[in-house]
């Protein structure tokens, strides 16, 4: 039977984890006068900031939605975890050895499982570097270098190797005391015949992080053409990995996006690597999933997003990724900050630009975006022949509810007035009559946009 976590401990714990320094880890925190804190509230969706953070008493509360407690409590809220796990997480993080009583201490054995899923992941990642400088590796290495990686580039992103062996991280992971039911629950080895194997073989390997730098989950890249599988594969989903919340490169990224307001979205593990060797630093990517709202939530508490910041995202130029464009269109408002697209028009993407032309062209990719809500509509204009009386009309009749559906009257009135120049129709007060009729309409009734 587990021991439970002794009195004296839990209180170290506490003494010793600094709520504001935890706290900052998921929010962006400002001065708020009076020697408190606040942000953006990770508990419920907020314009305004009501979530207030009271280093002096080692508490929090959210005027807006009720929440509040110690940082333990904070802990169990925000990754789901038991009172005797985020006490653990916590005294992993501030280096404290905890005892147990009814039994002592046995280390591994009363551990949480998100405390035991974070520590194999560890070792897993540990494991993938060392196998990177192996012979077998040469692949994954010259990989890298035709990309315009070098070796200390990949030391930085923890990137690593896994040897094309059924069960060489199984063997590896069992050896250090993991069990095969930790293995499968994080995703690291799948159910074979003979038991379990491992999920990543023969493939270029990059580590999955949250935000507070843990290693939750992998990303891999196919190298052999014997490999029948996906060019990338990802971890599944476990009790720690989430890929419709995760955004890879957010440890590296979160402070320089909250000093400089600024997120970069882009496609890929090597798209992230280019925009920070470039000079990019606030670059991050989702994890084989399309940008969603968990992914909003999480770069809305590190902005602090009270409309001065901005969101760019980088897609690459063929029709893939402006549909991609297109999608993250839907999700704009969601923001308060200002939201752009930055497109190549020949098609490189960020990791490929950076090769061909260096890393002055991937910081002039990311300074040419042009706002989020200019780039869907000139996209959908573009399918239209504007030649013909007919053309334009058809083109604003599919334009104009994507004008109408911008809730800010003042840039939506804007936004007509370009649109009737777009298309040149030159008949400014018909287009903004036209689009202010859909406006007025109830939503479900307006006309679906192309």
């Amino acid at each position: 039977m587990a021991g439970r976590i002794s009195d004296e401990d839990i209180a170290l714990v506490r003494e010793r984890s600094q709520i504001a320094d935890v706290v900052g880890d998921y929010v962006q925190l400002r001065n708020a006068g009076g020697g408190n804190l606040k942000g953006l509230c990770p508990f419920h969706d907020e314009k305004s900031p009501s979530f207030n953070v009271t280093p002096t008493r080692g508490m929090y509360y959210c005027f807006g939605c009720s929440e509040g407690g110690d940082v333990i409590t904070f802990i169990q809220k925000m990754d789901a975890l038991t009172f005797a796990e985020a006490v653990e997480r916590l005294a992993q993080r501030a280096g404290i050895q905890l005892r147990y009583e009814q039994g002592g201490y046995v280390p591994g054995r009363q551990q949480g499982e998100r405390s035991r899923l974070i520590e194999v992941h560890r070792v897993a990642a540990e494991y993938y570097v060392s196998q990177l400088s192996s012979p077998e590796a040469a692949v994954g290495r010259r990989f890298l270098s035709e990309r315009g990686f070098e070796r200390v580039d990949a030391e930085h992103f923890g990137i690593g190797y896994a040897p094309n062996e059924w069960e060489a991280l199984t063997r590896h992971l069992m050896g250090r005391g993991f069990t095969s039911q930790e293995l499968l629950r994080g995703g690291l080895a799948a159910e074979g015949r003979r038991g379990p194997r491992d999920r990543f073989r023969g493939r270029l390997i990059w580590p999955i992080r949250d935000i507070t730098g843990d290693v939750i989950g992998f990303g891999a890249r196919k190298l052999l053409d014997a490999d029948d599988g996906p060019k990338y594969l990802n971890t599944p989903e476990s009790p720690i990995y989430h890929k419709g919340s995760v955004l890879y490169g957010i440890d590296l990224a979160k402070r320089e996006i909250s000093k400089r307001s600024q997120a970069v979205i882009v496609e890929g593990y090597t798209d992230v690597m280019a925009l920070h060797l470039a000079g990019v630093p606030t670059a991050v990517a989702t994890c084989g999933t399309a940008f969603g709202e968990d992914h909003i939530k999480v770069l809305r508490r590190i902005l602090f997003d009270q409309g001065q910041g901005e969101v760019i995202f980088t897609f690459d130029g063929d029709s893939a990724g402006q549909k991609a464009a297109l999608r993250a269109f839907q999700d704009e408002q969601k923001f308060v900050t200002q939201t752009y697209v930055a497109v190549q028009p020949d098609g490189l993407d960020p990791c490929d630009l950076r090769v061909k032309q260096g890393d002055a062209a991937v910081r002039d990719l990311v300074a040419s975006r042009e706002p989020l809500f200019a780039f869907a509509i000139r996209s959908m204009i573009a399918r239209f022949d504007l030649n013909t009386n007919e053309g334009k009309l058809s083109a604003l009749d599919a334009v104009a509810p994507v004008v109408a559906s911008i809730k800010d009257r003042a840039l939506r009135g804007m936004y007509a007035v370009d649109l009737d120049r777009w298309l040149g129709i030159m008949n400014e007060r018909f287009v903004v009559e036209r689009i202010q009729e859909i406006a007025a309409r109830p939503t479900e009734t307006r006309p679906a946009a192309a």
